[in-house]
């Protein structure tokens, strides 16, 4: 399947590259230490330094559709760039194409009103102010979005919210001003895919309280600002809610596809830095009188993953190209198909090069260890393997459900006793001539 190469796209591409190999490459060291050392609590300098810079050049909120607000790209458009911006955890930031924000800024333009557009989306889109998603509970099981039970009670023009979230990305960021926050408006509904809401929640409503920051497998701030928070008798007004009552779940399905297919595409350019730095040191590790990449469990490993990833690049292509042309909702079943294999691609190829690298590969000094964690954080956020897979099965068995057999000979009937006889008379081995049972 080709890729958009329009001329626009080969632009940026070249500006992106320049951008990686000047800026944020030289600067990803720096980056991590400003991370260990200031921690999650923090706004990181390197960060703020260069997003200006970014925004000169036009590389700037990149991954929206809408011309008025962004690059007006596809989904296919942008892919090649979220790949490179991929390779690592410094740069989408810096070009205002980071999770939260990204599937925040989309909710909003897609479902507020005018209003809330003016007061959150625009300085969201300028960089002026950072976001959080709050959606995940410690106390049921939030795989099912259907389980959210966080209580948002009316009181007259306000909503009062009670109730913990936890692995909320976003909120730990001094520049945090807004969380969208999703909880149960209408308990009684008989239909529970209409019993949440999501709100509006400004960071600074009395009754907020960030617990903790949480760790990704030991690391704080980085990959993700995670963390638990908890929400006392937060009021917000009735005309914070989006899209209106009881539209959560709808909300958050549209909102999930464009966020996985994103994680998707900068997995791919992960999983290619990583093969790249697993070469290299394959290029000039002797062990045992022979260098790594002349040993053939090295080289079946490095054709696996060059194998791996190509695979996924084109269904995260056929993805996007499916939302692009019939809609989000017509490409689910690609979406979490690539939602499954992007993570497990990437993790696999990450602990291959972490076995090439030996004792090295169990530390930060090769992105190894860093990016081991955002493969495997990513086979549970925005949904588990599990679920997505329950998914892939159930629309592959409808599928077939609504084909006729006899236009594609996929049949599975047990054979009549016609076609056994049949089969035994013309066979290889037909009953001999006088055989008695």
């Amino acid at each position: 399947m080709a890729q958009a190469r329009s001329e626009k796209v080969e632009t940026y591409k070249a500006l992106l590259n320049d951008f990686m190999a000047e800026h944020i490459y030289p600067n990803e060291r720096r980056f991590y230490l400003e991370g260990e050392r200031l921690g999650p609590w923090a706004a990181y300098p390197i960060v703020e330094e260069l997003k200006p810079k970014a925004r000169a050049l036009g590389l700037w909120n990149l991954f929206m559709s809408d011309p008025h607000h962004g690059a007006g790209l596809s989904n296919a458009e942008y892919a090649p760039l979220c790949e490179i911006m991929g390779r690592s955890l410094l740069a989408p930031e810096v070009f205002n194409c980071s999770a939260p924000d990204t599937g925040n800024m989309e909710t909003i333009h897609r479902y507020g009103t005018e209003e809330q557009k003016k007061k959150w989306l625009t300085p969201l889109l300028n960089g002026e102010i950072r976001s959080a998603f709050a959606m995940t509970e410690p106390l049921v099981a939030s795989s099912d979005a259907t389980n959210i039970s966080c209580q948002v009670t009316r009181d007259g023009d306000h909503y009062v919210i009670n109730g913990r979230k936890w692995y909320t990305t976003g909120s730990t960021h001094p520049n945090c001003r807004i969380m969208i926050f999703m909880g149960k408006t209408s308990p009684d509904n008989p239909n529970r895919h209409a019993q949440q809401s999501m709100i509006l929640t400004p960071r600074d409503t009395p009754g907020i309280t960030v617990l903790r920051p949480l760790p990704v497998f030991g690391f704080y701030g980085l990959p993700d600002r995670a963390s638990e928070v908890l929400f006392e008798n937060v009021r917000v007004p009735v005309s914070n809610v989006l899209l209106g009552e009881g539209r959560g779940f709808e909300i958050a399905q549209g909102r999930l596809g464009p966020g996985r297919i994103h994680h998707c595409m900068r997995l791919i350019g992960m999983a290619e830095r990583i093969l790249e730095r697993m070469c290299r040191r394959a290029e000039f590790r002797t062990p045992f009188g022979k260098p790594l990449a002349e040993q053939t469990v090295t080289l079946e490993r490095i054709a696996e993953a060059r194998i791996a990833i190509e695979q996924c690049r084109l269904l995260t292509m056929k993805a996007a190209e499916m939302m692009d042309t019939v809609g989000n909702k017509e490409a689910k079943q690609e979406i979490a198909m690539i939602k499954v294999a992007a993570p497990a691609m990437a993790e696999k190829i990450v602990d291959w090069a972490i076995q090439a690298f030996g004792g090295g590969g169990s530390n930060n000094d090769h992105f190894l260890s860093m990016a081991y964690a955002v493969a495997r954080l990513l086979r549970l956020a925005d949904g588990p393997d599990e679920v997505h897979r329950n998914q892939i099965g159930r629309l592959e068995l409808k599928r077939h459900r609504n084909t006729d057999v006899r236009r594609t000979g996929g049949g599975a009937d047990v054979l009549s006793i016609d076609e056994i006889r049949h089969m035994t008379a013309n066979g290889a081995w037909p009953r001999p001539a006088g055989w008695k049972e």
